[in-house]
């Protein structure tokens, strides 16, 4: 018998035995079948993406860990959705983007969650401090219970991270 065959039998095997209940899982947690069905399908999709699928021991919490990162990606996305929604509600209707606009605007901003979130809390909190509030290093450095040296490297660090990511 190939690997190959072995590999579909133990995904066909899985997915049995276990789809249903990890529909009832993800169902109870999103509150929305139609999600739990997508996140059910993208759990599975990143099993076949997987090479070890017949050495699986314990297929529940694997599969749990799996949807659990999927789960807290949704939740993330759908935060900085409504925090940008929210914010777009304060403008006026004329300055209102298109739904086009808004799609590429949501994704950046998703983009940049992702790629601040691969930073270390501080660097990643000095980073903001610095960019989003206006604060000095000084500031900074004072919130964070670090010297201002510290935050010079830790924003030389975020700011590195930010030119060399995708590349």
């Amino acid at each position: 018998m190939t690997t190959q065959l072995v590999a579909n039998e133990a995904l066909t095997q899985l997915y049995r035995e276990h789809h249903s209940w990890l529909l009832g899982w993800l169902d109870k947690r999103l509150q929305c079948r139609l999600l739990a069905e997508d996140h059910a399908q993208d759990t599975f999709m990143r099993v076949i993406a997987s090479t070890n699928v017949h050495e699986i021991r314990e297929p529940r919490a694997y599969l749990t860990t799996i949807a659990n990162g999927l789960l807290i990606n949704h939740w993330r996305r759908s935060a900085i959705e409504k925090a940008y929604l929210d914010r777009l509600a304060t403008y006026p209707e004329a300055l209102t983007p298109s739904p086009e606009e808004n799609a590429i605007i949501l994704s950046t901003l998703q983009e940049i969650d992702e790629l601040l979130d691969q930073l270390p809390g501080k660097v990643r909190k000095a980073f903001l401090m610095s960019q989003l509030d206006g604060l000095t290093y000084v500031e900074i450095g004072v919130q964070l219970g670090v010297s201002d040296r510290m935050v010079k490297k830790y924003m030389a660090q975020a700011m590195l991270h930010c030119l060399t990511a995708n590349r």
